[in-house]
């Protein structure tokens, strides 16, 4: 196998029910295994500070070279993979099915599942990301939540951080008032749209279920401009945030229940369309490597569309329906490594380059936050200098509307970019995150 080959990247099987998986001695010498490739190639040097941090510890190392590097030295470079999978799909030349089968985030994985089977992940952490917990007490009681959670709140955000590891900068997602699937918005089917006769089940998210239901309604509302019927259904969380922990049994758990209840939509003839791109690449890809032999998550995965993905499918297929106007002021899309990661090429920019007239600004290139890693107290700091980059580029902009389809991607971007105003003038986006509002907002009336 040459490197740098024009196959795609192949990813195995994640082996969590096998005890080896969780054998120390064994995941030790896989990990000095893949450090001494990544030690003399370098090639992800600049991506997520992993990499800086490995290099750091062998180059300051007795010998310069790994094997005078202590094994108890490589927690900080597992805590710092933010598992964006960038590094496995468009940096690393020794992936699958290159002989040296190399899989970066997986072996992070595999490290974080050995720590939580010993009891090595502070309690703390884990109660950050049960979401829908959280989310139901968040849209219970969103207004003192959302006050308490500020940025801008001297009085609880120190002891949030004191308490719970989040910074007290960091920006934090906004509750609902209530759960979108408990919503009853009713969109009108636009029977003479070419893509009329299809059926859709909009899988909230946790993030759209409980923090952002603007999302989930403006999907919604797209769906049915273009003739599409759709259901809104939340069975739970796809698991993400478990997954960067490496709970991969409590992943798998819920990766059956969700499969197993979207499986009988699929069987009715509809699709499954995500908002948001960590979910769309837990559904189509994480879950079939975790639980291979499940029929319904199989099911699920060959059904499932991020909803950029989607709107673009349909107007490949049958057209997009008439009526979108031109946006004015310009956008600015970031793509999320999570939707890069899904191999299924720039669709939240092909969607909105289907509005006329629309300067449409892409930035492909990594935010830094990393899902819940990003607002911890440890990593926020690091966070934001990793996302420098796509601040300075969205600030100098300066578009109308900053979108991603990461939601805390884009709220990051922004924090980012406030603190370039000595370097570059301030701008204030609209409040729209994600690209398939941008699509709501052409097709308003």
């Amino acid at each position: 196998m040459s490197e740098g080959g024009l196959g795609a990247p192949v990813r195995h099987n994640i082996g969590w029910r096998d005890d080896n998986y969780y054998n120390a001695d064994m995941l030790d010498l896989e990990m000095r295994r893949v450090f001494d490739i990544c030690h003399g190639c370098r090639r992800c040097f600049n991506l997520c500070d992993s990499f800086p941090k490995l290099f750091d510890l062998i180059d300051e190392s007795e010998t310069e070279e790994l094997d005078s590097v202590k094994s108890t030295d490589f927690k900080p470079i597992v805590d710092a993979c933010t598992m964006c999978d960038m590094c496995f799909m468009v940096k690393c030349p020794y992936v699958p099915p290159h002989e040296f089968d190399l899989d970066f985030p997986h072996l992070m994985l595999r490290y974080r599942a050995v720590q939580l089977k010993e009891g090595k992940l502070p309690s703390m952490r884990k109660q950050i990301t049960e979401t829908d917990r959280n989310g139901k007490l968040g849209c219970s009681a969103s207004k003192l939540v959302n006050w308490a959670s500020s940025t801008t709140n001297s009085l609880t955000r120190p002891v949030m951080q004191s308490v719970m590891g989040i910074d007290k900068n960091a920006a934090l997602p906004k509750f609902n008032s209530a759960p979108l699937s408990k919503r009853n918005d009713l969109h009108l089917i636009n029977v003479g749209a070419p893509a009329h006769g299809r059926k859709a089940v909009i899988y909230s998210t946790c993030t759209s279920e409980y923090n952002a239901a603007d999302i989930g309604l403006a999907a919604a509302q797209v769906l049915a401009k273009n003739g599409v019927e759709t259901q809104f259904v939340y069975p739970g969380c796809c698991g993400m945030p478990q997954l960067e922990h490496g709970d991969i049994g409590r992943v798998a758990n819920a990766a059956k229940k969700i499969a197993a209840e979207m499986a009988e939509w699929i069987d009715k003839g509809y699709d499954v369309v995500s908002p948001v791109a960590s979910c769309s690449l837990m559904l189509k890809f994480e879950w079939p490597l975790i639980e291979p032999e499940n029929e319904n998550i199989a099911k699920l995965s060959s059904a499932t569309f991020d909803v950029s993905e989607y709107i673009v499918d349909i107007s490949v297929k049958e057209g997009i329906a008439p009526g979108l106007k031109p946006i004015d002021g310009g956008v600015t899309l970031h793509i999320a490594c999570h939707a890069r990661a899904q191999n299924m090429g720039r669709k939240g920019a092909e969607m909105l380059k289907l509005i006329p007239n629309t300067q449409v600004n892409v930035i492909e290139r990594c935010s830094g936050h990393g899902g819940s890693w990003g607002v911890l107290k440890d990593n926020f700091e690091t966070a934001l200098k990793v996302g420098k980059p796509v601040a300075r580029d969205t600030a100098k902009i300066a578009s109308r509307y900053v979108v991603s389809e990461c939601l805390l991607a884009r709220d990051h971007i922004l924090q980012g970019v406030e603190r370039l105003n000595n370097e570059i003038p301030a701008s204030n986006p609209e409040p729209v995150q994600h690209p398939i509002e941008i699509m709501a907002i052409s097709y308003k009336d």
